[in-house]
């Protein structure tokens, strides 16, 4: 954005940690440092990521939360706001009051973009209440724009259990999101780990080798990253760059034998990343010839 540009500001809404780079902490950083001015929202208020050991949760009244949410949708400056994503809530009324926001955003802004991060769960299961997980499902997924979920978390807003890139890539449709970014992804390449986009025809996986003893706040990154560069440029060149920044960013938290994300000293890497990603570009068959095959959403590398 040039010195002379209208002010075009994302609201991030997830969890804030006091020690640590998780939740808000790491997504409005990043998207400060790649020059977007970031309306910060938290939902829930915490001394550290709970996986640290026990940590105070600070919770907001759902009319608190309510009341500054009103706040938000009369604000004089609601007209910059040409993004919002959301991560971690703390209840379930919380994503019905920010179904409302979005709403209000998008009479003001039609082109508003709205990431859908379903902060719920991983391969243990559900990490929030289920009546919270289905408030996000139910007020929010028919609303993004973009949806980030791990594939856990995507085949419990779809009702499914993915054993495939195939699989994931024929149940895309059925969130009705215009792109759809699954982390956690099947990887292609051995000691790999993977992230599947799926928007329209197009199925893209990127990959990169994993890395072990990774702290939690990835995803959150990831999210960040991705609007940020998708807000910029088309879905391919923001999943290169959103997936390079957060292989230097961990690598280097690695490197330092930090327990969070050394983002402070890693800044370079979220703006301009070096690492290299496979990117690697995979054929959909339409419905009619899955039907005339007699299979079900293969997928194959091209």
């Amino acid at each position: 954005m040039t010195q002379n540009a209208p002010r075009t500001a994302i609201i991030s809404v997830s969890s804030h940690v006091i020690r640590g780079t998780v939740g808000n902490r790491a997504s409005a950083f990043a998207l400060e440092a790649l020059g977007f001015p970031v309306w910060s929202m938290p939902t829930v208020v915490l001394p550290w990521h709970p996986g640290h050991g026990p940590s105070t949760r600070m919770t907001f009244p759902d009319d608190m939360f309510e009341k500054a949410v009103d706040d938000l949708v009369a604000a004089p400056w609601i007209g910059e706001v040409r993004a919002v994503m959301t991560g971690y809530f703390g209840s379930p009324a919380q994503p019905a009051v920010m179904a409302r926001l979005i709403r209000r955003l998008r009479e003001v802004n039609p082109a508003l973009v709205y990431l859908c991060d379903p902060v719920m769960g991983d391969f243990n299961g559900l990490y929030v209440p289920q009546a919270t997980a289905e408030a996000i499902r139910d007020h929010l997924m028919p609303l993004a724009t973009i949806a980030t979920p791990n594939r856990f978390e995507f085949g419990w807003l779809t009702g499914r259990t993915f054993e495939s890139n195939a699989e994931m890539a024929g149940a895309a449709g059925d969130l009705g999101v215009e792109t759809l970014v699954v982390t956690s992804a099947f990887p292609m390449m051995a000691k790999s780990t993977g992230t599947l986009l799926l928007s329209g025809k197009a199925a893209l996986l990127a990959e990169h080798r994993l890395v072990e003893k990774a702290p939690n706040g990835l995803g959150d990154l990831f999210s960040a990253l991705f609007l940020a560069q998708r807000l910029r440029g088309p879905d391919e060149e923001a999943l290169r760059l959103a997936t390079a920044s957060v292989l230097e960013v961990l690598q280097k938290t690695v490197q330092q034998q930090a327990d969070e994300l050394v983002l402070e000293s890693a800044q370079e890497s979220l703006a301009r990343p070096l690492a290299s990603v496979s990117l690697r570009h995979l054929v959909v068959p339409s419905k009619n010839t899955r039907k005339s095959l007699g299979i079900a959403n293969p997928v194959a590398s091209r």
